[in-house]
Order: C-alpha cells, then sequence, then structure tokens
C-alpha cells in the first residue's frame, strides 16, 4: 500500500466552494498504483502512517470500502516486529509513531482480534511494547530505544492503549504532571517543558483531566491562529496551513472554544486548498496535494460540521462512530 504521494495542484479547476468527495475517494484508491514512481520508495518511512490518513480520509468521506480490509489487515500486520510494536513498513523498526497508527487502523476495521487469531501475541504485546517506552522517573515517553522524548509520543500512548483498553500498564498520574510542565505561559503547550498544544490537551483529554487546562487562556492562543485569509498558522508569523484545521480546531473543540473563530472562512480556506479535478489536498492553495494534508484537511472540514462528511472525533482523529464502537464493547 503506497496511501504517501500523489500529483496534482489544488485550486486548480474550479473557484467554486464545493467539497468534491468523489475526487477524493479517487485521489486515495490511486494512491496504492504509484509503486513505480520514486517518490513510493522515497517515503517509504511513512508507509503505514499513509494508510492511516488514507484509511481515516476514506471513512470522513463515507467510503471506507474503498480500500480492502483483508489488505489493509496484512499488511499492518506485515510490519509488526517479534516485541510486539510496528514499523512504517516490513522491514523497519518499531517506533511509537507507526504502532499508534496500526492501532488505530485495526480499531478502525474492527481487527484488532486479528491480532490474537494470527498468534501475533494479541493486544497485550502491543500494549506492552508502548508501555515499555514510558520514562518512569518523569512520565514522560520515548519514541523507541533510542530514547527521543517528545509529548507526540506520550499523547500517542495514551491514544492506542485507550483504545485497546490497557491504560492500567502506565503510570498515567506521572504522565499527566510531565504534560502540566510543558505548559508555557501563553496558555500554550511545547513538545516538552519550555509548542505542540494538540497532543498535550488530547492526552489531557483521555486521562480524564481538563480540568488542569486554563481553557479561556489557551483559547485565547488558539484563536489568534486564524489570519485573515482565514486559516489557522502554527504559530505567530506563520503562513497558514490546512492541516492546522485540524491542530488547531481538535484543541479548540476539545476545550469547548471552536465557536470563538469564524468557521465559514476557515472552511472556505480549507476548500481552496483542494483540487477539484484530480482530487486531494494541499497546505496551501496553488501547491501539490498529498494524503496528510487531505487526511487532515478532511479532519478539520469535520470538525466543522461541513455537510457531506462522516463525524470526527477530536480526541482521537477517528470517525466518531468507530470510537463510539471501541468504547462500547
Amino acid at each position: 500500500m503506497a496511501l504517501v504521494s500523489g500529483p496534482g495542484r489544488a485550486g486548480g479547476a474550479s473557484p467554486d466552494q464545493d467539497l468534491h468527495i468523489l475526487k477524493h475517494v479517487a485521489y486515495i484508491k490511486n494512491l496504492d498504483t504509484r509503486k513505480d514512481e520514486l517518490e513510493y520508495w522515497l517515503t517509504e518511512h511513512l508507509r503505514l502512517n499513509g494508510v492511516y490518513w488514507g484509511l481515516t480520509a476514506l471513512h470522513i468521506l463515507g467510503h471506507p470500502e474503498a480500500l480492502s480490509r483483508d489488505e489493509t489487515i496484512e499488511f499492518v500486520l506485515s510490519c509488526q516486529k517479534d516485541n510486539g510494536g510496528f514499523g512504517a513498513a516490513p522491514g523497519h523498526d518499531a517506533h511509537m509513531l507507526y504502532t499508534v497508527s496500526a492501532v488505530q487502523i485495526l480499531v478502525m476495521i474492527d481487527a484488532v482480534d486479528e491480532l490474537e487469531k494470527r498468534g501475533r501475541g494479541g493486544k497485550q504485546k502491543v500494549g506492552s511494547f508502548i508501555a515499555g517506552l514510558q520514562n518512569r522517573e518523569d512520565g514522560s515517553f520515548m519514541g523507541d530505544q533510542w530514547g527521543e522524548t517528545d509529548t507526540r509520543f506520550l499523547y500517542g500512548a495514551f491514544n492506542a492503549l485507550s483504545l485497546l483498553g490497557l491504560m492500567e500498564l502506565v503510570d498515567v498520574a506521572k504522565a499527566v504532571a510531565y504534560v502540566q510542565s510543558c505548559e508555557n505561559l501563553d496558555g500554550a503547550y511545547g513538545l516538552f517543558p519550555g509548542g505542540r498544544v494538540f497532543t498535550c490537551i488530547g492526552a489531557l483529554s483521555i486521562a480524564g483531566r481538563l480540568d488542569l487546562v486554563n481553557k479561556d487562556r489557551l483559547g485565547a492562543w488558539l484563536s489568534e491562529r486564524q489570519i485573515d485569509k482565514g486559516g489557522f498558522n502554527g504559530r505567530p508569523e506563520k503562513l497558514p496551513d490546512s492541516c492546522y484545521t485540524w491542530w488547531v480546531g481538535s484543541s479548540l473543540a476539545m476545550i469547548d472554544r471552536l465557536h470563538w473563530i469564524d468557521g465559514k472562512k476557515l472552511a472556505g480556506f480549507v476548500l481552496q486548498c483542494q483540487d477539484s479535478e484530480g482530487g486531494g489536498f494541499a497546505d496551501r492553495p496553488g501547491n501539490m496535494v498529498d494524503v496528510y494534508h487531505t487526511h487532515f484537511g478532511l479532519a478539520g472540514l469535520s470538525l466543522l460540521g461541513v455537510e457531506g462528511l462522516q463525524e470526527i472525533d477530536p480526541v482521537y482523529c477517528l470517525p466518531k462512530s468507530v470510537v463510539a464502537r471501541c468504547f462500547a464493547e
């Protein structure tokens, strides 16, 4: 499965603000046919993430059947290592980020049981790999055995373990304290003590500790990310990017402040980032599309309630129906 790159330029064919659902479905499906292109091999380190991005986008678009469930399961399991974690592609070392994508994919297609059926050690082995990456002294998480620490890994651990029902494997209280230490004076959060808001707020949400967040101060900082063109930037003085519709929008949604921004103007910016002929979304109007921005652009539009899209869960970045099914079991 490719699901990483593909040609096309945003804002090309028509100046309208319609969402071209079938074009985007076709774009994602066609990504898996580009194995003769150099870019396919240059993006191998994103392969499993790409499957998650493409599959989630198809669910948001209401066409989950566009990718083969059986082929998806086979590919995901081919990426698992003996330690229970998952690599980016077959032959790659296990890492937290790819392991989280693997769990999200299997949850999305209701295939977590395949870990047991195929003799892969079940979800417990995956959970043990994730739990083994927590630094027990301060509660943070590493990405792999080499020790890099980042709040992305902490959020990812909480995301995957909660979906698997294995949060008891880690020290949640210490991890929450670590997130608190990452809060800045302006109300935003960093990768480590001293800017990634979504991962910190997402982790606190999963832990049930949003009470620790100064929602008005953080909401003000996040709202200021909307610029005159309607899009969000990630930091002051930066250009807008369609993917921040998700990163900023979901953070606002989790603290009940999404109504503080101009949703219509934001949606208008994102729709200008789509290639209305070939499908897909770019970071900004006129740029080349890719599956990453297609996924997060659509996820952001779903948050904004754009007609024709399935509802997305702001904490897990999965369809709400999938999250509801997971926690109902």
